[in-house]
């Protein structure tokens, strides 16, 4: 008999049933975590969705959307792992831009966007405010590493299975399996899992390789 799987509008509900349960008023950030290809910029669509269809105000964000410019990113060679991993981003423009000032509430504006990677320029800066009660969802790769650590009211890492990951890499940027382009991203990522360990320091773990089923895992049971 075929195990039972959830639905993914189900896992989606749950898990901002389970934020709400803790988080109703104020300013609340939230992480989605994971691999390359793990899913994590589809997943915080989806949750920001359905906070939004259940009439909390939500705004929508990614780290990459803060890149650090092409000159610094690539400054330890175009396909080094600890260049990806110490390099590409910058987090203290987001923590400038975005976090800080989310935090204050108020009449403090933000922005959830910051450089264009395509034309490799910062972008010119679209400050917006929001209510006192508002939900921010954040998609990163390295969102639990020391610059970033505290920021987040609830964190979510994205598992899934490292051949599915790798195929949705392929189909979604044409990287191959096994390139040293590929290689820069995994290794970049256990660099990160090494010094932050981001997926105890989860709140929650959610099993991604079946989008259409996504399951949430428990630490004590893996």
């Amino acid at each position: 008999m075929a195990r039972w799987a959830p639905q993914r509008r189900d896992v989606i509900a749950a898990t901002v049933d389970e934020i709400l349960g803790n988080y109703r008023r104020g300013r609340i950030a939230i992480g989605v975590d994971g691999r390359t290809a793990s899913g994590k910029s589809t997943f915080a669509d989806d949750l920001a969705r359905e906070f939004e269809r259940r009439g909390h105000a939500t705004a929508r964000a990614s780290l990459d959307d803060f890149l650090n410019p092409a000159e610094q990113r690539y400054r330890r060679g175009r396909h080094s792992p600890e260049g990806y991993y110490r390099d590409a981003y910058a987090y203290d423009v987001l923590r400038r831009v975005l976090i800080e000032p989310f935090r204050l509430g108020g009449s403090a504006a933000f922005v959830t966007a910051a450089y264009d990677k395509v034309r490799d320029v910062q972008l010119e800066p679209k400050w917006r405010t929001g209510p006192d009660d508002l939900f921010l969802v954040v998609d990163g790769g390295f969102l639990d590493r020391s610059e970033l650590r505290g920021v987040w009211n609830y964190t979510i890492w994205l598992d899934a299975d490292d051949e599915v990951r790798a195929r949705r890499l392929k189909d979604r940027d044409g990287i191959e399996p096994g390139s040293e382009l590929a290689a820069r991203y995994e290794g970049a990522h256990d660099l990160y899992e090494r010094d932050a360990h981001p997926r105890q320091a989860a709140i929650a773990i959610i099993d991604n390789t079946d989008p259409e089923h996504p399951r949430r895992v428990f630490a004590d049971a893996c």
